[in-house]
């Protein structure tokens, strides 16, 4: 059995993880995909151990584990992380159900991506997201909930990305400028076969996310799609279906999205306990059940944030590194270089001469 499905894997998955309370949308694409390949359905399901019946019912419940494991296998069979963006082509909005609906039928786009932070749990547990906006871009990005194979982790954000792209193209008509992806992955011939048919992807960064460059005036403008009556009709729903979960936000959810840089830095592990209500002890043990330390996720916020300030081209490499906390530049430079491969200076000349 592949190391993408065996017990390892799952080992630090939390108990709702193991409940049938996820659509079997997901596993049922991944599971075609494999299928359009060549891949025998019987030994994809039979190696992921989960049930036809389940998967073809259209009102299917699997649980999040169930879901990792089909796509780990579709991975392991394809030998293809990259399947993902075939897959992610294949999700509009109304793949998502009732938040899908709810996207479509909000006021402007800037409701809609309230609603998207607001209810994602629905439909994307197990990955955290976290969107931001400033006033030359849009920026959303994913993080796994808890440690996941590089190859399980590329071919899921993949087809989540890949999904938001298509939502965002229905709902951001005014956009400025196309989306592009983020993606941890190298290319691969799978991915040259659709390259025309996804937007830009830029490979080997060092997060995953979606991003939109201009000034995000248009966030305000009335989506085409709009419909109030639906739209609160959705809203109702995806309310009803998020209070029939357990544990909507977890201890890294909350702490990821708390880890926001200001003038003063980033907010220290006490103040982020305070922001949850819970003595720093408290904290530093939930993340800990979870697999994670408050060290470990404020290193992702730095790469992340690391990433978007170079990219923009217009902040010096020191100036970037006092921003994240770095009093010495040659600290920062080490620790990208760790992350990356490159230097500072070095990455951003990379990716500011792909973008021309």
């Amino acid at each position: 059995m592949s190391h993408l499905v065996n017990k390892t894997a799952w080992e630090r998955a939390p108990s709702w993880a193991w409940q049938p309370n996820q659509s079997a949308t997901y596993p049922r694409n991944f599971a075609s995909v494999a299928q359009e390949r060549g891949i025998d359905r019987e030994r994809l399901l039979q190696r992921a151990n989960l049930s036809a019946e389940v998967l073809d019912d259209p009102a299917g419940r699997v649980s999040l584990v169930d879901t990792w494991r089909l796509v780990a296998a579709a991975v392991d069979l394809t030998d293809d992380p990259s399947l993902g963006f075939e897959t992610g082509l294949k999700l509009p909005l109304t793949a998502h159900g009732s938040l899908g609906y709810a996207l479509m039928c909000a006021p402007t786009p800037r409701e809609s991506i309230q609603v998207l932070e607001r209810f994602w749990h629905l439909r994307g547990r197990g990955v955290i997201m976290t969107s931001s906006i400033s006033t030359d871009e849009l920026f959303f990005e994913l993080t796994p909930e808890w440690p996941i194979p590089e190859a399980l982790r590329n071919a899921l954000f993949a087809s989540i990305l890949t999904s938001i792209c298509r939502g965002m193209q229905f709902v951001l008509p005014e956009a400025p400028a196309e989306p592009v992806i983020w993606w941890q992955g190298e290319s691969s011939p799978c991915y040259q076969a659709l390259k025309n048919q996804l937007p830009e992807v830029r490979f080997a960064m060092p997060c995953s996310a979606v991003v939109i460059h201009g000034d995000p005036q248009w966030l305000d403008r009335p989506q085409p799609s709009a419909n109030p009556e639906a739209y609160e009709q959705a809203l109702a729903q995806c309310q009803r279906e998020s209070a029939l979960m357990e544990g909507a936000e977890s201890a890294v959810q909350q702490t990821r999205m708390a880890l926001i840089a200001s003038n003063d830095g980033y907010p220290s592990p006490e103040d982020v306990a305070a922001r949850l209500h819970m003595t720093t002890r408290t904290l530093r043990r939930h993340l800990q059940e979870e697999g994670q330390s408050y060290q470990s996720l404020l290193e992702e916020a730095r790469r992340r944030d690391s990433a978007r300030l170079l990219d923009s081209g217009e902040l010096e490499v020191r100036r970037i590194a006092e921003w994240l906390g770095y009093s010495d530049p040659a600290n920062f430079t080490r620790a990208f270089k760790s992350w990356t491969g490159q230097t500072p200076s070095e990455w951003r000349k990379t990716h500011q001469s792909n973008k021309l």
